[in-house]
């Protein structure tokens, strides 16, 4: 079964058996930062945008995404700029090992496509399904929240 959808603004095709999780035709396609951590949608590193909202791509059949749009982190750059997200995930000192950054980056960018301007609450709410050894969630909530005003201040509000 051939299945056409948009992976960062290009149109790919795949052709997925039926149970084939979003995640390993992404990573088949050569998309590196969708994350396989556990295979069973606890950790969020495969976490992508299905038509704007973040989902967990090892959760997904592939063959169900026909005609969607997916965005992963390599996606989020426009015109050779970091996202606000991105860049602020460096800034912050957010990113140490990198492997929960990009499913971190997507839930986010999720969030703030919802909530322009997340409490503390909202985010750690958000994040809830991000696992990750390293950073402590104090740093990627400090990114969350200093893109959120980057945003604002791009956006003029």
């Amino acid at each position: 079964m051939k299945v056409t959808f948009i992976v960062n603004g290009v149109e790919r095709q795949a052709d997925p058996s039926p149970g084939t999780s979003l995640m390993d035709v992404l990573r088949g396609l050569g998309v590196t930062s969708v994350k396989n951590g556990c295979d069973n949608g606890d950790c969020g590193s495969c976490a992508v945008l299905l038509n704007g909202r973040a989902v967990n791509a090892c959760l997904v059949f592939a063959a169900r995404c026909g005609g969607a749009e997916i965005t992963t982190l390599e996606g989020m750059a426009s015109e050779g700029a970091l996202h606000a997200l991105q860049a602020s995930m460096l800034e912050t000192g957010a990113v140490q090992c990198g492997f929960c950054t990009p499913g971190i980056v997507m839930t986010a960018a999720d969030l703030l496509g919802r909530i322009p301007s997340p409490t503390d609450r909202q985010i750690d709410e958000a994040m809830a399904g991000n696992f990750c050894r390293c950073t402590g969630y104090t740093k990627p909530r400090q990114a969350i929240q200093a893109a959120a005003e980057m945003l604002k201040e791009a956006s003029g509000d």
